[in-house]
């Protein structure tokens, strides 16, 4: 969450750039003082759509900084018959999920459909193989999907019996 202040000072210094320009342009006092009072406005305006933009899922056409993701964890999906495919997934090192909306496809949410029924039904997990990769609307559907089996819990070791000594033993 931290990037939205750099999003933010960004946005204030590009405001705060223009502001001056306009302030010290050959300009009625009148212009000079419209522009700075839209640059103050832009400020709270770009902090409002920032906030507002973080509600909403990201079209996985847009992820570019995690592209080269092999593999994500789906943590829950959600069809909008028709129009989307809504997904919660949770990327690798991340504890977080993230929101993203697919374009609807009938074969890719049968496939997502069968995949979760079939993990919840053997306690696994579902993970989604390269699903920023960059593919056209048609191969949507050969999402590479996998259940993985939650771990094995560590196995006791058998006792290992005592070894004694027999006085009477020949072999020893």
């Amino acid at each position: 969450m931290d990037i939205l202040y750099y999003v933010f000072a960004a946005a204030a210094l590009v405001a705060g750039a223009l502001a001056s320009i306009a302030i010290w342009a050959p300009r009625p006092a009148r212009v000079r003082m419209l522009a700075l009072g839209t640059a103050i406005l832009f400020l709270p305006l770009v902090y409002l759509q920032i906030i507002e933009v973080l509600s909403k899922p990201k079209p996985v056409s847009f992820e570019w900084y995690e592209r080269q993701t092999d593999g994500v964890e789906l943590v829950s999906k959600s069809f909008d018959e028709g129009r989307a495919i809504y997904l919660w997934l949770r990327l690798d090192g991340e504890a977080a999920p993230r929101s993203y909306v697919m374009p609807w496809n009938v074969r890719l949410a049968e496939k997502l459909e069968d995949a979760v029924e079939e993990a919840v039904r053997r306690n696994s997990t579902v993970r989604l193989k390269k699903p920023f990769y960059r593919r056209s609307f048609e191969e949507w559907g050969d999402l590479n999907v996998e259940i993985i089996p939650p771990p094995m819990p560590p196995q006791k070791q058998p006792p290992v019996e005592p070894k004694v000594f027999n006085p009477r033993d020949k072999k020893a």
